[in-house]
This record gives C-alpha cells, structure tokens and sequence, in this order.
C-alpha cells in the first residue's frame, strides 16, 4: 500500500508571517521617526544647591569648613549636577551663563577640596610639592578632569578676558578676594563682578592708596595678573580708580604718576573657626 502525503496547499505560517511584518515595519517606521526629531534641549544649569550652602556656610567671607564637611551632600550633588552638563549645551549658553557657571564651579571644586583634607591651616600645605592643590586633576566638568590652575588659566581667562575674575575666584585663603555668600547668575553677573571689584579695593589691608606719598598699595593679585588689568585702561591705577573708595578715588586724580607697592598676601585658610 501506498501512503500518501497530505499535499497542504498555502504556507501554514503565511498569517502570522505577514502580522510580524507589520509589526516590525511599524517599530521601524517608528524608531525613523524618532531619529529625526531634534534633540530635546538640556535645561540650563540650576545653582540653587550652591547658592543655598553659601547662604548656611559662608558669613563675612569666612567658610564653616566643619559643617560643610559634616554635611557634604548638597556640595558634592551639585558638582555632580555640573559634571553632567554636555559641552554641546553648555556652548548654546549665553556667554554671561557660561561665565557665572565656570566661576561658580571654580569656588565650589575648591571648597570640596579644602573640605577633602581638613582640618588644615592653608591651602598651600595640600600635597607635597608647592601648588600641588592648583594642579590636582579633580575637576570634572564638559568630559573632563582637569585641575583647577587648567580651569582658570586655560579656560576662564582665555575665552573670556574679563579682569574682573579675579575678584570672584577664591582660592580659600585670607588673602583672596571674598566668597559671597550667593552664587553667580548670568543674568546678574555684571553687577556681582563689580561689587566684588568694589569690596575688595576697599579692603585697606589689601588695597589702598595713600595721598601723602602718592603710594598705591595693591594685593599681590595685581602683580600676578598684571597683564589683565592693564591693556584697557593702560595701567594698574588705572583700572583700579573706578573701584576704590570715593575719598581715595578723588585723591588718586586723574593724571599724575602714582607709585605701586604690593601688599603681603596673607594664606591662611578662611575658615570661620579661625581666631
């Protein structure tokens, strides 16, 4: 006898061949569609974290160092919120944004810093070798480590030419500029920049002129950073006019000669269980 073989005519998996086909031409009409939409947009940095923990811990330009490192929280989240920042977003800012951001992680990645070794007296006693603090690749930001003498000196005062920085970047010592207790805005950084300027040269120990001896007495940030101060305005008692007080702004006059003396810098810490 012979068997013979059911002949089935049509493909058995014809149906559900056809409803995997749909589908799977469904998911990549889908996915096509996605990958030309544009990008959504990063939201600009928030510095409401920082701004918060130097309202609580900075008084008179003096640092709770004590309680910053019991309570490192709301300072290490924030430098991590400033590490995930693209360099692609952080180009579209406007330029006052991205200044505001680079200054406020410059004070804020000093801060961790100090907070990392203390208790200390200085700055100056991190590391073995002189500067060592400055060049510690601990700086995480637009993909990068980098230190914080690359920060400021590589990228602050490059792309942005603003003498003013130097009133605003605080490298934890007496000596430095004051921290305000507020962090930097765009929106408010031109204003900000110039209070510093003003609070600084007016602080006699650092910056004065003296009208007897035709003595201008400036911190030794203005020898060190000289070349920023002077291209404009031609020369340092120049610049500094406009930002000393009234009495000694009026004394300086306008055009004669004044000598310059730089005052000691003094490097301990800022911390406020200083005596």
């Amino acid at each position: 006898m012979v068997h013979r073989t059911k002949v089935t005519h049509g493909c058995p998996f014809r149906k559900m061949t056809t409803t995997m086909m749909k589908n799977l031409l469904a998911i990549f009409a889908a996915l096509l569609n996605c990958a030309t939409l544009p990008a959504a947009e990063e939201p600009a940095p928030s510095h409401s974290r920082l701004d918060g923990l130097l309202k609580k811990h900075v008084k008179n330009a003096r640092v709770d160092y004590a309680a910053l490192k019991a309570h490192p929280e709301e300072l290490d989240g924030y430098l991590y919120d400033l590490a995930k920042i693209s360099p692609a977003a952080f180009g579209k800012l406007p330029k006052s944004d991205r200044l505001a951001c680079l200054l406020n992680l410059y004070n804020a990645a000093t801060l961790k810093l100090i907070t990392d070794h203390y208790p200390l007296t200085s700055i100056r006693s991190i590391g073995v070798l002189p500067g060592a603090a400055w060049r510690d690749l601990r700086v995480r930001f637009g993909g990068q480590i980098m230190s914080l003498e690359h920060l400021e000196n590589k990228i602050i005062r490059v792309e942005f030419r603003e003498p003013r920085i130097h009133f605003a970047l605080v490298c934890a010592a007496i000596g430095c500029p004051p921290l305000r207790s507020e962090a930097y805005t765009g929106a408010r950084l031109d204003r900000q920049l110039d209070e510093q300027a003003r609070q600084f040269l007016g602080e006699s120990t650092k910056n004065h002129f003296d009208a007897g001896t035709r003595t201008l007495h400036l911190s030794p940030i203005f020898k060190w950073y000289e070349a920023d101060f002077t291209p404009t305005a031609g020369s340092l008692a120049g610049y500094v006019k406009s930002y000393l007080p009234a009495a000694q702004r009026d004394a300086l006059g306008a055009s004669q000669k004044v000598a310059v003396k730089f005052t000691k810098y003094d490097w301990a810490l800022n911390d406020s269980q200083r005596r």
